[in-house]
């Protein structure tokens, strides 16, 4: 059988694909970017989830499907009921859908179909993190406006090991499943294992929120968006700060720490 993986050069796609080909699965990796570099043996496929006309080749003899929500630059994608129709002319049977919590076009129209659907809610991803990089190499200093703000991230390779499970197994169909991390930590929290990890001694600066808004501009982040971000963290609500224990559910394994992420990773903040 070969898996559809949409956003499969994205920050969980990837991770998706790569869980995926260690389960011994036929991957196909649909993707915007003529440039896009994967593993060996997956097939890629050009096409665009907000222009369905150009799908049909990625969707021909698939029985399964990660599906991303959102399109470019984060907009929610408005093509549920064209790509769910797609699905199942292919044969498709199983979908993962990378949910943010909010039901859109594309959730509402998997969910009203005979699809086997598994919702997958990551309340943060650990790889936010990835933000302060530049400062943390260039100065030893994380800017940031949330010190006090608690989560509790999970890591994309979770997300993804869940993901593979539920295309390639079954007893998920009709799951939303909200994915943490085994810790609830602060951007202090945060801030002290990325230091202890790379052996450097870091200073957070707390930014204004003017000060944070510029920031995000600077790296594209639409305003809505960047409205939402502040008014998640300045306020989380409960379900970013409350572990559950979905993912060692489902996997029989404990998810895996920050520090585990910070360590697999520690080549973003450290100079070269």
């Amino acid at each position: 059988m070969t898996i559809l993986v949409t956003g499969a050069t994205g920050t969980v796609g990837q991770h998706v694909v790569d869980q995926l080909l260690r389960r011994g699965q036929k991957v196909r990796a649909l993707t915007r970017n003529p440039q896009a570099k994967l593993p060996e043996g997956v097939e890629i496929a050009f096409g665009d989830l907000s222009e369905p006309s150009t799908l049909a080749e990625a969707f021909e003899g698939i029985t399964a499907i990660h599906l991303m929500t959102t399109g470019a630059e984060y907009v929610p994608l408005q093509t549920g009921p064209e790509i769910v129709e797609l699905a199942k002319k292919a044969g498709v049977r199983k979908v993962t859908v990378l949910w943010t919590g909010q039901k859109g076009v594309v959730e509402q129209a998997v969910e009203a179909s005979d699809l086997e659907w598994t919702h997958l809610h990551p309340v943060e991803f650990m790889s936010n993190v990835r933000k302060w990089s530049d400062s943390i190499r260039n100065e030893g200093i994380i800017r940031d406006l949330f010190s006090g703000s608690l989560n509790a991230s999970v890591h994309e390779a979770d997300i993804a090991r869940v993901a593979a499970v539920a295309l390639t197994e079954n007893g998920h169909a009709g799951k939303e499943y909200i994915l943490t991390g085994p810790e609830v930590l602060s951007v202090d929290d945060q801030v002290r294992i990325i230091g202890e990890v790379t052996g450097q001694k870091l200073t957070l600066v707390e930014t204004t929120e003017e000060e944070e808004r510029e920031q995000m501009r600077k790296m594209g982040v639409r305003e809505d968006v960047i409205n939402y971000v502040i008014s998640w963290h300045l306020n989380p609500p409960p379900i970013a700060y409350t572990i559950v224990p979905t993912i060692e559910e489902v996997l029989g394994q404990p998810a895996y720490t920050f520090k585990q992420w910070v360590e697999e990773n520690a080549s973003y903040f450290i100079k070269s």
